[in-house]
């Protein structure tokens, strides 16, 4: 079945049968009328250059995106969003078949339905049936990976409720992983998302259960549970952020185990923000590594994207980063030391990384950037450098 028009039925389905749709046709129609529409433009520039025997990989990409949401009726709303990106230039492995032999830059050309979704809303209760964006926390286990030009989504049911002024609760069924690589690389599933947060004076205590089932005969069935508190305080004049998570998972189709760790603290400086932190993502005996298969990857572990998967061996990442503002931007370099969590006498030093980054605001509607990963090889992978230039644009 085509997946893009099974949700727009979904959706107008869900539109006719709600019973308050009829209740006042004029304001019906001034909701569907007087909603939002809104467009977005990202032209990018993206080279790698491995320590390999493949090509340097050049990419000159333009997604746009254009989304019309409705105004709320009775509590209810609606959003219809067109995806397209095409390469400009193409001199790259696109992660689809696409450039076999060129380093891999994962921004294949594609035209899709990026999000379609019927949404309702009151004082306690929120829910959304569709294809929609789903992000949960740091996104750490639930992204949108809005780096790449094809951002990931879902074909889901979200449900929120507010249990009280601190406490929030929210449940995801999803059925389908709209991934990165265009229509050819999507995941039909069956996974259950619950995510508990409780806000304290000092930060946002949060448990979660992500129990993720690939609906295919032999499919990856990981069940991860764990506790996130992250928060800041003052420590004299200075503004210190902090969070601290712990999970545990369980990959039942290869019957293996990890767990997860990390820590993190930021502060100010003068005018620089210093930022320290470790995480670890752990290996079962070194044959199985902690795996976070819906996050937005691109946002840890260095920006050169060596670590998309975890290693067998598991994961240690200690980083450090400084930044501030400079020339009416933002600027940003980061300092990553990779080892196992498993050592073995071939595996232990997974290497370093050095990124940086400069953006700026041109006006209210254009933004620019540019953006550097040099990663330097250790026991596994290649000496990786990868560089970004892009103008953004919104209307």
């Amino acid at each position: 079945m085509n997946t893009n028009k099974f949700t727009l039925s979904l959706l107008t389905a869900a539109i006719l049968a709600a019973p308050s749709a009829f209740a006042a046709e004029s304001d019906l129609g001034s909701a569907l009328t007087d909603g939002k529409l809104s467009a977005d433009f990202n032209l990018r520039y993206e080279g790698v250059e491995q320590d390999n025997a493949l090509k340097d990989a050049d990419a000159l990409t333009l997604r746009t995106r254009i989304n019309y949401t409705t105004g709320t009726f009775n509590g209810f709303s609606a959003a219809v969003e067109l995806e397209n990106s095409v390469a400009l230039v193409d001199d790259y492995n696109d992660a689809t078949g696409e450039g076999a032999g060129y380093s891999v830059i994962a921004d294949p050309d594609h035209t899709e339905l990026d999000q379609a979704y019927l949404a309702y809303k009151n004082d306690k209760f929120s829910g959304k049936i569709g294809r929609q964006v789903i992000t949960m926390d740091n996104h750490r286990f639930v992204g949108h990976v809005g780096w790449r030009q094809d951002r990931q989504t879902f074909d889901a049911l979200t449900l929120g409720y507010q249990l009280s002024d601190a406490t929030q609760a929210t449940y995801a069924y999803i059925t389908k992983r709209n991934r990165i690589f265009s229509d050819k690389k999507d995941i039909d599933s069956k996974d259950h998302l619950l995510n508990i947060s409780h806000k304290l004076a000092t930060g946002k205590l949060t448990g979660y259960a992500y129990l993720l089932e690939e609906d295919k005969t032999g499919g990856a069935e990981i069940n991860t549970y764990g506790l996130r508190y992250a928060g800041s305080t003052k420590l004299g004049e200075n503004k210190v952020t902090y969070s601290a998570e712990f999970a545990t998972q369980d990959n039942d189709t290869l019957d293996k185990s990890a767990n997860y760790f990390a820590v993190d603290a930021g502060t100010k400086v003068a005018s620089i923000n210093v930022n320290v932190g470790y995480e670890l993502l752990g290996s079962d005996d070194g044959e199985y590594g902690f795996a976070t298969p819906l996050a937005t990857l691109h946002k840890f572990n260095g920006w050169a994207d060596q670590f998309l998967g975890t290693p067998k061996e598991g994961l240690q990442d200690i980083y450090a980063s400084v930044g501030g503002k400079l020339a009416g931007g933002s600027w940003k370099v980061v300092y990553h030391d990779f080892s196992a969590d498993e050592s073995s006498d071939t595996v232990d030093d997974l290497g370093s990384e050095i990124d940086a980054v400069y953006t700026k605001a041109i006006n209210k509607t254009f933004k620019a950037g540019i953006k550097y990963a040099a990663y330097n090889a250790g026991d596994i992978k290649v000496d990786t450098d990868k560089v970004w230039v892009w103008v953004s644009a919104k209307f």
